[in-house]
């Protein structure tokens, strides 16, 4: 007779639905107005953040682009 394999990954006991909790796609992401801009930063700024971005495993100009728009954020709540 052959061993039963236990997949331990397949759930135990009693399973019971969840009512779909997550949002929809479109809902995610929520159109907001850019533009572009060209700026000059110092070449050690730059290089900073493409090490940084390497390190984290993305773009360094999102790294960038994230640091600006919280600043802007925290700044502008303030008056």
């Amino acid at each position: 007779m052959k061993k039963r394999m236990i997949d331990r990954y397949m759930p135990i006991g009693k399973l019971s639905r969840i009512k779909d909790f997550l949002p929809p796609p479109s809902e995610l992401v929520l159109p907001e107005e850019k533009i572009k801009v060209t700026i000059s930063l110092k070449k050690s700024s730059v290089d900073f953040f493409k090490k940084a971005a390497e390190r984290s495993h993305t773009k360094y100009q999102k790294m960038i682009r994230e640091l600006v728009d919280r600043y802007a954020t925290q700044y502008s709540a303030v008056k």
